[in-house]
Formats: structure tokens, sequence, C-alpha cells
């Protein structure tokens, strides 16, 4: 069963109704038509030319109800002048029928107060209070005390009532404009609120592609690299006992990167990291680069290290893979040496190779036209997320220091 909806049940509807302007406006209109039943029974009750009376009565009011009807029609604000003109004329002839008709001059009062401007409004007051004092004079020939202070009581009222009648309408305009404004506002907010709902989403999807890069170069990408070396050398090696061992090592490699695979994939912890504190991690991960590289090896951890919190351990791991990972393929060194201590309000992890280093913020070394790629600048980002940075230390023939630093405060803040 379909319902219709009630428009009386909408508060915007009841206020357009019941509203104080609006109420006032048909409390208007009642008055008319209530002095217009007036002037009638006290013209038949006094016998004075009755139906000429009853024809301009109803003259009266059928323009005075078109008057009204255009204007809401139209949305007009207000009547038009030759209107209300007209019907001032129509109210003057009835006057010189019957001195009753001064009865309706409290409703030309009251719509001379509203559709004249201030001054206009007030001297065609003074004229229809003049009429309403003619009138019995033309008919009676005398102007009681009565009959000239209360027209004047009532002119007054009725003006003044039609003035407020008319600030109501002007503050209603107000509060409604004042409400469409606040409104679009809302709506502008909702808008750039959604828009900076995107704009933060889309820089959310930006920062996991950031750190996505950086674990993938870190982990499989370095793997499938030594992967690479292996098979090479496995592939130019003469010995089947070489070969074999390189087939095994490559076998190794490739279920780390499987397992660091995954772990990306389901967003964890790093695994060096899942059951071992960061030296222990730093020592497996050096284990296996001498096992690739051949290169002589040196771990240092300074006793009674602080705790550190999770993010820091995986930022200097992740910056201890990298490195070794550069060394590996570019810095032609024998031996490579991390150490890892507090200065400070600091940890700081240092690798220290003996390669033939690179002319830093170039990535150019002596003997090649290599540029710096993407591990310098990760692991830089990577450690000014936290707060912290690296410095790079390296000249051509030198080797290569890079010291990795963060703040011990990010472990206290965020236990």
């Amino acid at each position: 069963m379909s319902t219709t909806a009630q428009p009386w049940a909408d508060p915007q509807q009841q206020h357009r109704y019941f509203g104080s302007p609006a109420l006032l406006r048909w409390g208007q209109h009642l008055v008319t038509f209530i002095l217009v039943l007036i002037v009638l029974l006290r013209v038949f009750a006094s016998g004075q030319h009755p139906w000429l009376s009853l024809g301009l009565s109803i003259l009266f009011v059928a323009w005075y109800s078109a008057g009204f009807i255009r204007m809401a029609r139209s949305q007009a604000k207000l009547l038009p002048a030759w209107w209300l003109a007209v019907l001032l004329v129509i109210w003057v002839a009835s006057l010189a029928s019957s001195p009753e008709f001064m009865w309706l001059a409290f409703s030309l009062w009251l719509l001379l107060g509203h559709q004249l401007p201030l001054l206009p409004s007030i001297l065609w007051s003074v004229v229809v209070y003049a009429f309403t004092l003619l009138a019995p004079y033309l008919h009676n020939l005398e102007v009681t005390l009565a009959a000239a202070a209360g027209p004047l009581v009532g002119g007054l009222f009725a003006w003044g009532i039609s003035r407020g009648y008319l600030q109501m309408e002007r503050d209603a305009e107000v509060r409604t404009s004042l409400v469409d404004s606040l409104v679009r506002a809302q709506q502008e907010m909702a808008d750039l609120q959604g828009e900076l709902a995107r704009s933060q989403h889309e820089a959310g999807i930006a920062t996991e592609r950031t750190r996505l890069a950086r674990e993938i170069h870190d982990t499989v990408a370095q793997q499938l690299s030594s992967i690479g070396l292996h098979a090479k050398a496995a592939e130019a090696s003469k010995d089947p006992a070489a070969a074999t061992a390189a087939l095994s090592r490559i076998d190794e490699l490739s279920g780390q990167a499987l397992t660091d695979l995954r772990r990306i994939i389901a967003a964890l912890a790093p695994a060096e990291l899942d059951s071992q504190a960061l030296a222990g991690a730093l020592g497996r991960i050096l284990e296996n680069f001498k096992t690739d590289s051949k290169l002589q090896t040196r771990l240092d951890i300074e006793p009674g290290l602080p705790a550190l919190h999770p993010n820091v351990q995986i930022a200097l791991l992740r910056t201890a893979q990298s490195a070794l990972s550069n060394v590996l393929r570019h810095a032609q060194a024998s031996t490579v040496a991390l150490s890892l201590g507090s200065s400070g309000d600091e940890v700081r992890l240092d690798i220290v190779d003996d390669g033939i280093g690179f002319i830093p913020n170039t990535g150019r070394t002596q003997t090649s036209t290599h540029t710096g790629g993407f591990g310098l600048t990760a692991m830089n980002q990577r450690l000014r997320e936290l707060g912290g940075g690296l410095d790079v230390e390296s000249s051509p023939g030198e080797g290569t220091a890079l010291c990795a630093h963060l703040p011990l405060r990010l472990a206290k803040d965020n236990s």
C-alpha cells in the first residue's frame, strides 16, 4: 500500500504556513473580510443604499482578492502601486454611498504600512484618515470626538502592526539567507572532507608502495641478485663439487626469498626478528654475506645496548642488508665490518668496507661510470622517517663508511 507524504508533516512546510509573516498576512485577510461583513450588516441595518453598498463591497473584495492571488502566483513581494490606487478609489466611492465603509480604513492602513516605503505610507495613511473624517461630515454634517479619535487610534495601531509585519518579513529573509549560506558551507565542508579523505587515501597508497619497494629491494631483490651470482659461478665452474655447492646455496637463497616474499604479502614483521634480537639477526645476515661473497667480516655489538623499538630494529636491519648488497655488487672489498652501539641519545649502526670507494652524491667509482641507484636513497628515506639519517663517507680507492643513526627516544615514546 503506497502512502503519500503530508506537507503538514514537514517542518519547513509548517514554517511556511504558520511562520509569523505568513500568519500575519492571513490574519490581515481575515480582518478585511470581517470588516466587510460588519459594514454590510450595519448598512442593511440602517437601510441606506443597501444594494449599492453590497455591490461596492463585492467589488472591493473581488479587487482585493485578485491582487493577492496575482501576488501569490507571481511570487512577488509587493503589490503594484496602481492596484493599491484602484483599491483606494473603490473605497472612496464606497464612502460616498455609506459612511459605514470607514471601517475598511483599518485594512487600508495595514496595506499602506506594508506595501509602501516609510514616508509615502505615512502620507497616504494621513489621506485615508482625512477621508474617515470627511465621510461622516458629508453624510451627517457633523464629526464627533469618537468619530475622530477612534480612527486615529485604529490607524496608528494598524500602521504600526504593518510596519512590524514588514520588518518580520525582512528578518525572515535574512534568516533564510543565513540558513542557505550555512547549508552551502556545510556542503562545501563535506566536499572538502571527502577530498581530504581521498588525498589521505592516495598518500597512504603511495607510502605503502614506497614501503613495499624498500622491502622488496632489501630482501627479495638482493636474494635474487645473489642467486644470479651463484648461478653464473656454477655455470662457469669446472669442479662438480663447487657447482653442487652453488646449486645448494641457490636453493637456500630461493627459500629465504620465498619466505620474505610471503612475509611482505602478509605485512608481517621481518622474519629475522621474529625469534631473534637485532644483534642475532645482524650476525645471521653477515654470516650469509660471508658465505656468498667469501669476504672477511666482523661484527661488533656494544654490551648493554638499550632495548630498541621494533621499528628501529627493522630500519637498522634493512639498512645493513642494503649496504651489504651494495658492497657485494660494487665495492670490490676484501673486508666488511659492522658495529652496533649507542652514542648519547642515538643508536648507531656503522658499515665499513675497504673497497674501491666512490664519490658521494654522484655514486661514481674511480674505475666505472656506475651511478648510485635506489639503495642509498631508500636507506636514507627509511631512517629519516623515524627521525634519524644516513651519513656517507667515501672517496675513490679508500673504501666506504656508512653510519645509520636513529634516536633512542623512539623506543621510549612508542613502547
